[in-house]
């Protein structure tokens, strides 16, 4: 069926053992032939190993095998005559039920491209094929995938088209029994796909709310009518959400007209019976709004419009950027900012969710230690790699990224000659929907506000100076109210409690670190008085010392440590702060939020 130079076909093979079977056929291979498996993701800033759960490769030439050479971790060379196929076969192992790699039980099954398919090096821009095999596939089984169909079945097996080798990748595949629905946003046909959802989902509701965020994305980037001449077209002719619900997980990655993601199941909207009073929309559901939003953005904002680092990415090493508080960042600004618009949260709403935010922010440390900037450039080892001193030691180019976006956007509106949406539609026309760099946001900025912004560039990126929020935001008509940080904020602590009082992070600079702290402590019980009329208390709780200490400025502490019992003295600070925002000026806030 297929006449691509590069052939896949990937079937099910062992379901309770996770198992994939595939054969990879190259129809010209080069005389030593070298292929691959990447070792990351796009999206995903991690060198991830996928190889580990390669096995049995074995490469063949008219029926007889050929010797294979193992090159490194990941790559292999192969003997070949030039003028036979060569046919690959492999078996991958799949049982990580995330967004990022591949999942195979009964129930499911799921692949991002990166995690199978071996990369034939040297052919990479050729036209790529993939089949899809129904053999050995659970009963009632269905396949949804961006890819492009060539001859399927009404299940979705068959056969599938890509352009060249990035295409492919940028395609995950879901299998299995799953609710699906459609829509149509600005003209392009929307499919959304839901595993693992409890009869309780309110399909309809999810399909209603997401179709509002696909028409508002489409709005920012292309106007109000699809393709007009100012504002061009929208990038992708159709688009895949796929959903896997499950009791514990969060998470979304982006492709080129599809994404991945991951909820609890209880966020998942619910049907209401006749009798039910509609409840308020619960905060698990607006996250995952917010997701969708977040992951929908990133059509333009990564996608396309992307690092000029990431022009042609190398799959078998890191790929460094200093750009990722711009294209996540900014993302992350304008995923809840578009749900307001899109009408889906109010204004208060909005306003708690930004709060969080920028407390999220003020209560890391790390922030005065490296840039948002550096962050994105050390997001392999860092970011992805967190562990109790990450707090300390960098930022989230997520959420700081985010209040740099929310900077220059108020900083903008101020100054009243342009905002940050014209300055993204801009972007995405000067480089004509491609790579872009620093500089190209740093014209446009000049371009559109009649002024360089290059001294906030250097302070609010390239530095770890505090970001103007308060004056910004008192411009932009809210009130910036101070009022006093939950307990942990205080202590300088952050912690777990699902089994007692387990220290996960000490705060640099914070209370918990003056007194003695460590991560991995666990915090038994706190003594208050003196020594003579002192009161133990045991600990389960975090919000119980205020309970026990009453007006009391310091407590006694004990904490287990390595099985050793030691005894510290905490301060209990009063002055540390979280903010609330609040609107003063209705009339300004609406012109930014709407």
């Amino acid at each position: 069926m297929s006449d691509a130079a590069i052939c896949y076909s990937l079937r099910v093979l062992e379901p309770q053992a996770h198992l994939f079977a595939l054969t990879l056929t190259i129809a010209q291979p080069a005389a030593l032939q070298r292929v691959c498996l990447p070792v990351w993701i796009p999206g995903s800033y991690l060198v991830r190993e996928f190889a580990k759960n390669l096995q049995r490769l074995k490469a063949q030439q008219n029926g007889k095998s050929v010797a294979l050479t193992q090159l490194d971790k990941c790559s292999w060379q192969v003997a070949c005559k030039t003028d036979q196929p060569l046919v690959l076969h492999y078996e991958i192992y799949a049982l990580d039920n995330s967004v990022r790699t591949a999942w195979l039980d009964a129930e499911r099954g799921f692949f991002n491209g990166t995690s199978v398919f071996l990369q034939v090096q040297g052919q990479e821009n050729l036209p790529h094929s993939l089949e899809l095999v129904a053999t050995k596939a659970p009963p009632g089984w269905q396949v949804a995938t961006g890819l492009a169909p060539r001859k399927i079945n009404q299940n979705g097996f068959g056969w599938y088209f890509a352009a060249n080798y990035e295409e492919l990748v940028d395609a995950p595949v879901e299998m299995g029994k799953f609710w699906s629905g459609s829509f149509v946003a600005a003209g392009i046909p929307h499919r959304f796909v839901v595993a693992g959802a409890a009869p309780s989902f309110d399909g309809e509701r999810l399909l209603a709310d997401s179709h509002a965020i696909c028409e508002a994305e489409i709005k920012f980037w292309h106007g109000t009518k699809t393709g007009s001449r100012t504002l061009g077209k929208a990038p992708h002719k159709n688009y895949l959400f796929m959903l896997n619900a499950v009791d514990e997980g969060y998470g979304g990655l982006e492709h080129r007209n599809s994404t991945a993601l991951l909820c609890q199941r209880k966020d998942l909207p619910r049907q209401l019976q006749a009798t039910d009073v509609k409840p308020k929309q619960a905060d698990g559901y607006t996250t995952l709004l917010g997701l969708i939003s977040h992951e929908y953005f990133h059509t333009w904002n990564v996608k396309r419009l992307r690092p000029a680092e990431f022009k042609q990415y190398d799959y078998a090493r890191e790929n460094y950027t200093q750009l990722l508080w711009f294209f996540e960042g900014f993302t992350s600004y304008y995923d809840d900012l578009l749900l307001r618009r899109a009408g889906l949260i109010d204004d208060a709403t909005y306003l708690k969710r930004l709060g969080n935010t920028i407390n999220q922010v003020r209560q890391t440390p790390g922030q005065k230690v490296q840039s948002v900037a550096q962050a994105s450039f050390d997001a392999w080892v860092k970011y992805y790699r967190p562990d109790e001193n990450t707090p300390n030691a960098t930022v989230s180019y997520y959420t700081k990224g985010s209040l740099v976006a929310l900077c220059l956007d108020l900083s903008l509106r101020h100054e009243g000659k342009t905002t940050l949406d014209a300055v993204m539609r801009t972007l995405w026309q000067r480089c004509a929907g491609g790579p872009m760099t620093e500089r190209d946001l740093a014209a446009v900025l000049a371009d559109l506000a009649g002024r360089s912004f290059a001294v906030e560039i250097a302070s609010w990126v390239h530095g770890t100076a505090d970001l103007p929020l308060k004056p910004l935001l008192t411009a932009q008509g809210l009130a910036v109210l101070e009022e006093p940080a939950p307990i942990a904020e205080r202590l300088g602590l952050r912690v777990t409690e699902s089994d007692g009082v387990h220290i996960k992070s000490v705060l640099r600079g914070g209370a918990a670190e003056q007194a003695g702290f460590a991560a991995g402590d666990e915090w038994l019980g706190l003594t208050v008085g003196n020594a003579k009329s002192a009161t133990g208390w045991r600990l389960t709780k975090l919000d119980e010392i205020m309970l026990y200490a009453g007006n009391t400025s310091k407590i006694g502490v004990l904490v287990a440590r390595d099985k050793r019992l030691l005894k510290l003295s905490l301060a209990l600070p009063q002055s540390v702060t979280t903010w609330r925002l609040v609107a003063r000026d209705a009339q300004l806030v609406k012109l930014w939020l709407n």
